[in-house]
């Protein structure tokens, strides 16, 4: 049996497998079959990582956090969960070639997921003037004209942002009013910079190797044209990854996994958390990165005190975001 199992391999969970394996933990990383490194595998350049003054790719970044974790003896494995059992001391975790890996501890950092318009075009040009992130990748569009899809808080956050850079915003949201706070709307529809197209839905993303324009589709008509743009910014919310595990670890009214104040504990012992899927305000590399620290220093505490006493289970009313 394994004193940790960490599961995710974006920066949260890079992180943990880094601290931990130096505190002699030796963790198994498990790092997905097909998205290991998480979502900035699918970012170009990160400006904005402490350390890195000319910027890095979000590849070699992940890579690098990667390599740093096995140089201190964490375990890589390509494999996806496919079940846990958290209950009892002993956590079963049951991989997709029928493996089932068994810890004294596991942290659970799994990430979120940005939804996505399900275009053809959408993953293609992931990088190439799509993006789901504008404090990532806004500084890349300066002086450009770019679009922004959706009509919430993080929609108009992100269009109001964007005007800092880019020459023109249009927001395309296919209803006639928004689902934003009157704050957010406010901002928003004050910023001179900023065009609302309304009763509208991107049905193509134009252009091979970049983002040259969108097709449009009238939601009440359903003509169609099409808005010559060179950035495309989906902002239609996103999904903390947590089905696996519904029913045993308690969530928050945002879907996120609910942790004791600013540590990484949650409602079972032995069970920590760390980044996106704790945290729905920020979800930036950093912070993710921080977080991952946090719980594999969580974990490192609760091991040492298991040969004293057990960790008492939290009370329901001490789970709070992250």
């Amino acid at each position: 049996m394994r004193q940790l199992i960490i599961i995710g391999s974006g920066p949260a969970g890079f992180t943990a497998a880094i601290y931990a394996a130096r505190a002699n933990l030796s963790p198994l990383v498990v790092a997905s079959s097909v998205e290991v490194g998480g979502e900035l595998m699918n970012t170009t350049e990160v400006e904005n990582f402490p350390g890195f003054p000319e910027g890095i790719m979000g590849p070699e970044l992940m890579q690098k956090m990667q390599e740093q974790a096995e140089k201190f003896g964490a375990e890589i494995r390509y494999d996806d969960v496919t079940e846990l059992d958290l209950s009892g001391d002993v956590k079963k975790v049951t991989l997709g070639s029928g493996a089932v890996e068994e810890a004294q501890a596991v942290i659970f950092a799994t990430g979120s997921a940005y939804r996505k318009l399900g275009l053809p075009g959408e993953e293609r040009l992931s990088g190439h003037g799509v993006s789901w992130c504008a404090t990532c990748d806004g500084f890349f569009f300066r002086e450009k004209t770019i679009a922004v899809v959706g009509g919430g808080d993080s929609a108009m956050e992100e269009a109001t942002f964007l005007t800092k850079f880019a020459s023109k915003v249009y927001v395309i949201h296919r209803r006639d009013t928004l689902k934003a706070s009157k704050i957010m709307q406010q901002r928003a529809l004050a910023n001179e910079k900023i065009e609302f197209i309304w009763n509208a839905e991107v049905a193509d993303i134009l252009g091979e190797s970049a983002v040259e324009g969108v097709t449009l589709r009238d939601t009440v008509t359903g003509e169609t044209r099409d808005l010559a743009l060179e950035g495309l910014f989906v902002a239609i919310g996103n999904d903390p990854r947590t089905h696996l595990v519904h029913d045993q670890l308690e969530l928050t009214p945002e879907g996120t996994i609910a942790v004791i104040g600013r540590t990484s504990r949650t409602s079972a012992p032995g069970v920590f958390a760390a980044g996106d899927v704790i945290d729905p305000t920020y979800r930036q590399a950093v912070t993710a990165a921080a977080s991952g620290t946090v719980a594999a220093l969580d974990a490192e505490h609760f091991l040492a005190s298991l040969g004293d006493a057990d960790e008492p289970a939290p009370a329901e009313d001490q789970l709070v975001e992250a």
